[in-house]
């Protein structure tokens, strides 16, 4: 894996406005991504996972610039994409894609699947043979017959759809790829064969995955690092191995003892999460996650945690992080 990364994320943060009232027109702040920092490698996997609400889809579409950072800089190659204009962006485009979670809207009713696939590369070339032969080889890249090219997406399957949406992200050959939960609308035998699609696919192009999701099974079978969100915020971000086997932050304990186990022996002590995710419209003084921890002191309530490294590659934005964890059943 190379030691400089393909993408850089500089204290992001995203605000929305949000009307309190059609009628009093007072504006309220959601801060929806809050100061994140991350990189990304080339060939690598970075899963970024989290309860719905915690900002990570957010954040993906932040990277894409599909809507802007209100803070920070996103820095891809080395150079910042938060500067440039729309113009300017076209050619990055290029460079990074994204495969969309539901493989039903995310695709034209109206357009065959050659046309779909072969969209993004008529915005970079004019060279139809060029164009028609690049469709037919990713096609049988993600293992659809060339033959499926004149069909519409109504005649597929979710799991044929989503391989129709990965074959258009990768059609013009991307650095970078943002999965946004790219898996979660299908079956769990199709979710298998799509994430060893995407693992063979990284394998033979070293294309980077930001891969976003809210199941931490799928999370552990793609990453080779995870990084959990929590209210806009990376509250733990550790190798694979490291996260699943010695979680630092309550959070990540808890979402992990959730996680079903077939093999009873294995089993351990639940730890349940009490209360919903605080709104990020009124989040909560001090660490967000103290109005559902179990740690909980007063330094918790009144002073926000920074992300600092517990271990070699092993951060944790907590005052009272697990340290005799031994596994992900163990307690804290």
């Amino acid at each position: 894996m190379s030691a400089v990364p393909i993408l850089r994320i500089e204290n992001v943060t995203k605000d929305f406005q949000i009307k309190r009232s059609a009628l009093s027109g007072e504006n309220l702040t959601l801060r929806a991504v809050n100061d994140v920092s991350l990189d990304v490698y080339p060939g690598e996997t970075l899963g970024v996972v989290g309860e719905s609400g915690c900002g990570k889809s957010t954040l993906g579409r932040t990277i894409l610039q599909l809507t802007r950072p209100t803070q920070g800089r996103i820095l891809f190659d080395g150079n910042d994409i938060t500067r440039l204009s729309r113009k300017q962006l076209k050619a990055i485009r290029q460079d990074i894609q994204i495969i969309f979670q539901d493989p039903y809207s995310s695709l034209n009713p109206r357009m065959k699947v050659r046309d779909i696939i072969a969209e993004p590369l008529e915005n970079f070339s004019s060279d139809r043979s060029a164009i028609t032969r690049r469709v037919h080889e990713v096609m049988e890249i993600v293992k659809l017959p060339v033959a499926y090219a004149d069909r519409y997406p109504h005649e597929f399957s979710g799991g044929q759809r989503q391989r129709i949406g990965i074959a258009r992200a990768i059609a013009i050959r991307p650095r970078l790829i943002v999965c946004d939960e790219a898996v979660s609308a299908l079956d769990v035998s199709v979710q298998a064969q799509i994430l060893n699609l995407l693992k063979e696919i990284q394998r033979e192009t070293q294309v980077a995955l930001l891969f976003i999701s809210h199941n931490l099974g799928v999370v552990r079978y793609l990453s080779h690092r995870v990084a959990v969100m929590y209210l806009g915020r990376v509250v733990e971000l550790a190798s694979e191995q490291a996260l699943f086997e010695n979680p630092k932050h309550p959070y990540t304990s808890a979402l992990l003892s959730a996680i079903p186990e077939a093999d009873y022996s294995r089993r351990g002590t639940r730890k349940y999460l009490s209360g919903d995710i605080p709104s990020p419209i009124d989040p909560p003084p001090g660490c967000p996650f103290h109005q559902r921890c179990e740690k909980v002191q007063d330094v918790c309530r009144v002073e926000t945690p920074v992300l600092d490294a517990l271990a070699p590659e092993h951060w944790a934005a907590c005052h009272f992080p697990n340290v005799s964890d031994k596994g992900i059943r163990d307690g804290a």
